[in-house]
């Protein structure tokens, strides 16, 4: 944001960084990674899509209700977009448009994505969980390598891969959870050839089903996450930390499903501070993932 911003535009940032903080714990740590200059359009597109993801997942609403709330925060997208905004968040994302010119279309993945949690509850297939990334996890990347201005074709495919990886492991770690709201992102065919039936309320006898399915999971999104780290050698300084602590960061999270035993029916598994700790040493001595 430059020196020179408004007022408006200044207290709808500081509106943004305090929501930001407020609601995802990893944000202090990452917003020390990334550039200053960068900090206030990262909290801004983080409120835009936290407030519409509350919008699809909290409180007692009807689908009904979720989908229209979600159908005016996108006009109000589209107004920001034309000059119009007196929402802080939306005040906050034009003034990103206009000073850095992020494309309106991933802000409309994104809400894609959150319309999906209200109306899809299961996945038949991988291929159709990863249609659902394609709209929920990728966006955030290329969103961020647009800002860093390091976006360009040989970045993106590495940078999909990151956040789909991110995605699947953010998916296992919050499986009790995302059960709990009526869905489920482990594909049905692969639930059926592993022989777990009972998605609902699972039984002792099909516990090591389960935890052979969960395990075969966590190594395809190891492979994802791995496979993205190619990027580190393609983009320099503050981002290359900034990627390497989420790859990091989501094979962590996977360490910790495995050292559960691959139960996240009834443990939900978290990064403690020595977690964090040996992520962030790794990430700045860039040792090897």
């Amino acid at each position: 944001m430059t020196a020179s911003a408004p007022s408006p535009a200044r207290d709808a940032f500081a509106h943004c960084e305090a929501l930001a903080r407020a609601h995802y714990e990893n944000f202090p740590v990452a917003s020390l990674v990334l550039p200053a200059r960068i900090r206030p359009y990262v909290a801004a597109i983080y409120a835009f899509a936290r407030t519409a993801d509350d919008y699809a997942d909290e409180g007692e609403r009807t689908p009904g209700e979720r989908l229209a709330l979600l159908d005016a925060w996108e006009s109000k997208l589209h107004g920001a977009y034309e000059g119009d905004a007196t929402d802080p968040i939306f005040i906050a994302i034009m003034a990103t448009v206009e000073e850095t010119g992020i494309p309106k279309q991933l802000l409309l993945d994104l809400l894609h994505a959150f319309r999906m949690d209200v109306n899809v509850q299961r996945y038949r297939t991988f291929e159709d969980v990863l249609g659902y990334c394609r709209y929920s996890a990728n966006p955030v990347g290329r969103l961020v390598l647009h800002l860093f201005g390091q976006s360009r074709a040989e970045t993106t495919a590495p940078s999909d891969a990151i956040c789909t990886g991110l995605q699947l492991a953010n998916f296992y770690q919050d499986y009790a959870v995302d059960l709990g709201r009526g869905r489920c992102y482990v594909p049905l065919d692969e639930m059926a050839r592993f022989g777990y039936t009972e998605v609902q309320n699972p039984g002792a006898s099909q516990d090591g089903r389960f935890r052979e399915l969960m395990a075969f999971q966590v190594e395809r999104a190891r492979e994802f996450l791995r496979g993205g780290s190619s990027i580190l050698g393609l983009v320099p300084g503050r981002l290359k930390l900034e990627l390497s602590l989420t790859v990091r960061g989501g094979l962590a999270i996977l360490d910790r499903i495995a050292d559960i035993n691959y139960d996240v029916r009834r443990t939900r598994p978290r990064l403690r501070k020595r977690h964090k700790a040996r992520i962030l040493i790794d990430a700045v001595l860039q040792r090897p993932i």
